[in-house]
């Protein structure tokens, strides 16, 4: 009997990855078609699914279209032969695969749901549970997080009544991950917190481990870097221990970015970390798709990239930031990815220091449209105000400055960003002033001056007075 060398659990020979841990195998290709999502160390930083019968694979490259075309015919010819309600909805599951295999997530959408509606009609609530995840994990992927929460908590409801732990850890992990996309911090900690209780409750460790590598990216937001370093050093014995490559490899990562968030002195080490892992992902590169290549690597060439940006090494800094944006949109799946916009404003300011004014304007305005397609207001707010800087303190713009530094005053002013909105004004103010358009500055500088007084700022409200007064006179 084949043993898995992750898991040591009892594997079949086609299996290309192991069913019982989800690591990729060695094997050549089957034509048993999986479902569901995997788990992979590590799809990208956080965005992390489960599989719970099988795995569903994002390696286009192992089997040519007209291959999976012609599978998808035999499907439906079996489709046509069955009554409905009689296994078929199995069959709309393989199918659901093979469009995912082709990235038509469209058609793989439609597929999920004749399938869900079929196990509906059977009563068959534990595939109703699964396929109910599966759509969320698609939602998810093309950017439908509403829906996608939806769904899973479909899926938590029906799994609670059928007291199935181990599927219930997965779905409370894919929720979370859900609600961290959309920045709902709170959700994100309570179901990761959930997956974790109850994984500890049931004495699973591998499911508790998984559980809290998600938790640490709330914790980064939450600035709680004690705790991070707790379950990191924790998570690393555990994956030493198993000789668990895959899961070394999320675990450096991380330690990579907890060390640049811990400051300059800590730069060297998160470096070494963030190259460590680069070398690891190379050691199993053969087992793995170029999807899950890029996820892997995109955040872990962005990181490298800031360091080298802080440390003035800007050719590298370029090369890493660069490669980081192939590698999102190697796996992303609309036209933009909001993991873009972080690498477009970086690059954004490696050539502001590097004085390439133009090529700067250039990456805010397009990180600026990405975090405004996604909703990021303040982002969108602090990106114009940064594209109205170069135009006003570097190219002497200042017709562009104003109508920049007036679109960012309207983001803020519609989400009430006080100190923003007051900033803004001031400047206005100062721009207006250099034009010799005395009323309109006083205007600003006015209006600058009510904000600071609801932010209780004296110190800028008395160099308004000064400023306002000397006008006056």
């Amino acid at each position: 009997m084949k043993l898995c060398p992750y898991c040591q659990r009892p594997i079949d020979e086609k299996w290309r990855f192991c069913h019982h841990c989800n690591k990729p195998l060695l094997t050549s290709y089957t034509n048993e078609l999986p479902i569901s999502s995997t788990y992979q160390y590590q799809r990208n930083i956080n965005d992390q699914s489960y599989n719970f019968e099988e795995s569903r694979d994002f390696d286009i490259n192992i089997i040519e279209d007209d291959k999976i075309d012609k599978k998808i015919l035999e499907i439906d010819d079996q489709i046509n032969q069955k009554p409905y309600g009689d296994g078929v909805g199995d069959l709309f599951l393989e199918k659901a695969s093979l469009y995912f295999k082709k990235r038509d997530l469209s058609q793989s959408l439609k597929e999920l749901e004749r399938a869900l509606s079929s196990f509906e009609n059977e009563n068959n609530l534990n595939k109703m549970a699964i396929t109910h995840n599966e759509i969320g994990l698609l939602k998810e992927e093309i950017g439908y997080f509403e829906d996608s929460i939806y769904h899973f908590k479909r899926a938590i409801n029906i799994f609670k009544n059928l007291k199935d732990n181990v599927k219930l850890i997965q779905v409370y992990n894919n929720i979370g991950n859900a609600y961290y996309q959309l920045k709902d911090i709170e959700n994100a900690y309570i179901c990761y917190q959930k997956a974790i209780e109850l994984a500890e409750n049931e004495n699973m460790k591998y499911e508790e481990v998984k559980s809290s590598s998600n938790m640490v990216e709330i914790l980064f937001i939450l600035q709680d870097y004690e705790r991070i370093k707790k379950i990191l050093k924790n998570n690393h014995q555990f994956f030493n221990e198993k000789n668990d490559i895959y899961g070394i490899i999320t675990t450096y990562s991380k330690y990579g970015k907890l060390n640049f968030y811990l400051g300059e002195n800590y730069y060297e080490k998160s470096y070494n970390y963030l190259i460590n892992t680069l070398e690891l992902i190379e050691k199993v590169e053969e087992q793995l798709s170029i999807y899950l290549k890029a996820r892997m690597r995109w955040e872990i060439y962005l990181f490298l990239g800031k360091i080298n940006l802080l440390w003035n090494n800007f050719e590298k800094a370029e090369t890493f930031l660069l490669n980081s944006l192939e590698s999102v949109r190697t796996f992303e799946i609309e036209d933009d990815n909001i993991k873009e916009s972080s690498i477009l404003e970086a690059l954004g300011n490696l050539y502001e220091i590097m004085k390439k004014y133009d090529k700067a304007i250039e990456y805010f305005k397009l990180s600026s449209e990405i975090y405004y397609k996604f909703g990021e207001d303040s982002k969108t707010g602090e990106l114009k105000t940064k594209i109205a800087h170069i135009y006003y303190d570097y190219l002497k713009n200042n017709i562009d400055a104003i109508d920049y530094y007036e679109q960012a005053l309207e983001i803020f002013m519609n989400i009430d960003y006080y100190k923003e909105i007051a900033k803004i004004h001031n400047k206005l103010g100062d721009l207006y002033l250099e034009g010799n358009i005395t009323e309109i500055a006083i205007n600003h500088f006015e209006i600058a001056r009510k904000y600071y007084h609801e932010l209780h700022d004296n110190y800028h409200i008395e160099l308004l007075d000064e400023k306002i007064n000397s006008l006056i006179k």
